[in-house]
């Protein structure tokens, strides 16, 4: 079959790829051609999905680390130990659900550090390794459909990830001309380790405004992430496609949705 995604032979890391998210984005880029590299903070995680990985005929890494401080490390060590580096995926984040006017600057600054810092730092060596060796490559973030729109009761997580869709832009256009092509993925409300489903939160779901009536599932955004990866995205760069079940597209908020219901 003709490789439509261009990555056979091709060298991934994922920054939180232990679970969830991550771990469908190194499912699908592995049967997709790609060595991949997990990077994550509970070795226990990182291994599984290294040797899963790896069970799928693909060289694999796993790399123990905190991304928030460690990510340029964990460019450096995936590089390293799989002999090079073409695309990186970030899906590291979390958010705090409270009232604004309870926010403290430690809350503030935690949620910036852990949706917006880390990411721009672990981008930053990933280029700078790329432009050294004269390579081109590509880079997924994900961000959220709270940096599209109002963020209640999570503030600083929406402003961290409405400023990670500027920095995707931004990048996306000053690394154009070496090759390296920077987009991110905007999650809706989806099942993940972390928020599971429940059949309060599907029925609340159902109860929603959400066109498709039910929240997406971590498959769905990596398959996104191997779109946005691929050759099939030769000429996409700079955005940030929302996954969503049509939330985005519909214009609306949710306020009956339980704090925690997006992003990653």
């Amino acid at each position: 079959m003709t490789d439509i995604f261009g990555l056979q032979g091709k060298v991934a890391l994922i920054v939180g790829g232990g679970q969830g998210m991550g771990e469908s984005s190194a499912r699908y880029l592995a049967e997709a051609g790609c060595d991949v590299a997990i990077a994550d903070i509970d070795a226990d995680r990182a291994r599984r999905v290294a040797d899963l990985v790896a069970g799928m005929g693909r060289r694999s890494v796993a790399i123990v680390g905190d991304a928030l401080k460690d990510g340029p490390a964990m460019v450096a060590e995936a590089r390293r130990e799989l002999g090079g580096l073409d695309r990186l995926v970030t899906i590291v984040g979390q958010a705090l659900f409270k009232p604004t006017l309870e926010f403290t600057p430690e809350d503030w600054d935690s949620d910036q550090n852990r949706n917006l810092r880390y990411a721009f730092f672990t981008a930053q060596a990933f280029a700078k390794g790329l432009i050294a060796e004269e390579k081109p490559g590509a880079m997924v973030c994900i961000c959220s459909v709270s940096g599209m729109q109002a963020a209640v009761q999570h503030v600083s997580y929406g402003a961290a990830k409405a400023g990670l869709i500027s920095m995707v832009r931004t990048l996306g256009v000053e690394w154009a001309p070496y090759g390296i092509r920077v987009n991110g993925v905007a999650p809706g409300s989806i099942i993940t380790p972390r928020i599971p489903d429940t059949p309060e939160r599907a029925q609340q779901t159902r109860d929603s405004l959400i066109p498709m009536r039910r929240r997406g599932g971590t498959d769905e955004i990596g398959r996104a992430v191997l779109f946005l990866c691929s050759d099939l995205a030769s000429y996409v760069t700079g955005h940030a496609l929302p996954v969503d079940g049509g939330w985005m597209a519909a214009n609306i908020l949710l306020p009956n949705l339980p704090p925690g219901e997006v992003g990653a």
